[in-house]
């Protein structure tokens, strides 16, 4: 199963920043990778999507506590995280409207192939 995260901030670092915390998780290194495509005049990698494979073993529940603390950070800026499940479910999380006990039923609805479609 793979999870593909993508960000709407105006600041390029915050996605580097967030494949930089979910790697220090133990469950999570190795998985997660970074894309994206280099535009016309850009000097370096322009990442526009972070992909995080999620195998057994709790995966899942890494990755939800994972941002659940992430987003809960201070931030100079609005984030808005958009998660696809390889399920074809989508949720979309406003990290400065959404209460921190929400991510987790937010996130999860994204891999949850009972839950209801966004």
């Amino acid at each position: 199963m793979l999870a593909q995260i993508t960000l709407h901030d105006p600041d390029e670092g915050t996605l580097r920043a967030l494949a930089a915390w979910l790697r220090q998780e133990p469950e999570l290194r190795g998985a997660v990778t970074l894309s994206g495509d280099l535009g016309s005049g850009d000097l370096g990698p322009g990442y526009d999507l972070l992909t995080v494979a999620l195998g057994g073993g709790g995966a899942i529940t890494v990755l939800t506590a994972s941002l659940k603390t992430w987003l809960s950070q201070p931030r100079r800026s609005d984030i808005r995280v958009k998660i696809n499940g390889s399920n074809g479910r989508t949720v979309v999380i406003d990290a400065k409207r959404v209460r921190t006990g929400e991510v987790d039923d937010l996130i999860r609805t994204a891999f949850d192939a009972e839950g209801p479609q966004s």
